[in-house]
């Protein structure tokens, strides 16, 4: 098999933290984002789906295929 078989799903950010909780700030922080449109492309796991679904008003997300 190949040695990359992870899905994986492309997380951007759209939206300013400006005036939002601390929390959401730090999770986009976590999800490698701090700054409006940039982007990250990161592995589909449980976690990462929990942190876009916190501050999925912010982001946009893209799956492949």
């Amino acid at each position: 098999m190949a040695g990359n078989d992870k899905k994986t799903v492309r997380v951007t950010q759209v939206g300013s933290p400006i005036g939002r909780e601390d929390d959401q700030r730090a999770t986009l922080i976590g999800l490698g984002l701090n700054k409006r449109h940039r982007s990250r492309v990161l592995e589909d796991t449980p976690s990462v789906r929990g942190m876009i679904d916190k501050v999925r008003h912010l982001v946009r997300v893209e799956t492949p295929g």
